[in-house]
């Protein structure tokens, strides 16, 4: 699924550095067919130990797990709005994404400089924050001008569109992004024309010391922003972009050393792309069988028709049925024979629903 996350922040707080850690993990050409990957697009594996498992089940030939992409977003200056510095660039490349990753400094070091003089993440936040309610605030006026009229005339639609904008306008004017709003059903579904940057779901990543963060509590710095990302419902997750770095050039095995020493359980990039996977409504079902374990990715909701679609479009328009099981129940039962001796090996139809963790097997005719 063509759904890419954003890398925000300030100059020198670590975007370019976590960026590099991406790009260092940045998956094979043959398990990412049909794509040219862009200079600043970063795709990576969604880790999964579903896959890990299945594979000792299964013993695959070849294993694909599903993917994520990353943008590095241009570094944001005041003025951004205004099309200031490389504020242009920027906005329009935030545009293109679908979640914002927010990086903040939460380390001093005298020998890297802050833009603003000062580590202050809380600050750091909102000038971004501000820099995106004043672009918003431009295509929401700029929208109102032209419904105002028809507003006024009673014209079907435009009242209840009229009155929506206005609500955003007001908000956006408080510096508080729309993602912040209680919004009604009708409301949610005007919003999805406007492409406003505030309305974009975001986690705040705290960029801290490779010595604060496998205690990341203790720092005041972290503890605002996650005040902070709580007041707005928001994640935060803590890492250290230096660490990350490093950790990417490593194994498998070496990777999980060095953090089993650190006591710290999983890499902070590895939370970043699963809390970002899950923050945009993306799913995994799997495919499995000796010559290939593979992981797909779908939506939340979508019915099997759709999701045998993913994998090919002539399994969306023949589909049939499809045979299912959950992950769960194969750790315990261990094979597909016990499956089907307790039951759980199940025939679905065209309005099943499915669900994140699904083993299937699609059958169709075309």
């Amino acid at each position: 699924m063509a759904l890419t996350a954003g890398i925000v922040g300030l100059p020198n707080v670590g975007k370019s550095t976590l960026f590099n850690a991406i790009t260092n993990s940045q998956v094979l050409a043959e398990n990412y067919p049909f794509a040219t990957i862009a200079p600043n697009v970063g795709v990576v594996e969604v880790p999964d130990e579903r896959m890990d498992n299945l594979v000792e089940l299964f013993h695959p030939k070849k294993v694909i797990n599903t993917t994520f992409e990353f943008t590095d977003i241009a570094g944001l200056v005041k003025g951004a709005s205004k099309g200031e510095g490389l504020g242009n660039q920027f906005l329009a490349n935030i545009r293109e994404t679908n979640a914002i990753i927010h990086v903040v400094r939460c380390f001093d070091d005298a020998n890297i400089e802050h833009v603003e003089g000062s580590v202050d993440p809380v600050r750091d936040i909102e000038e971004i924050n501000l820099e995106l309610c004043m672009a918003d605030l431009d295509t929401v006026e700029n929208r109102i001008a032209k419904v105002l009229r028809k507003a006024q005339t009673k014209e079907k639609g435009a009242v209840e569109e009229n009155n929506a904008l206005q609500k955003f306008k007001e908000a956006l004017l408080a510096g508080t992004p729309v993602r912040m709003l209680e919004l009604s059903d009708s409301e949610k579904e005007l919003l999805k024309n406007y492409s406003l940057l505030t309305a974009k779901p975001v986690i705040y990543v705290a960029n801290m010391s490779e010595d604060e963060v496998s205690d990341p509590d203790q720092s005041p710095y972290y503890t605002a922003v996650k005040e902070l990302a709580a007041k707005e419902n928001s994640e935060c997750i803590a890492i250290s972009a230096r660490m990350e770095e490093e950790l990417s050039g490593m194994d498998k095995e070496e990777k999980k050393a060095f953090l089993d020493e650190l006591g710290i359980r999983t890499a902070g990039l590895d939370q970043i792309i699963q809390a970002a996977y899950h923050l945009l409504g993306l799913r995994t079902f799997f495919t499995v069988g000796e010559p290939e374990n593979r992981a797909w990715t779908f939506r939340e909701g979508m019915k099997a028709p759709q999701c045998a679609g993913i994998i090919h479009t002539d399994f969306e328009k023949g589909f049939i049925k499809a045979e299912v099981y959950s992950y769960e129940d194969i750790m315990e039962y261990r094979t597909e024979a016990a499956l089907r001796e307790h039951g759980k090996l199940r025939i679905e139809g065209k309005d099943y629903v499915m669900k994140d963790g699904d083993i299937v097997f699609f059958r169709f005719n075309v």
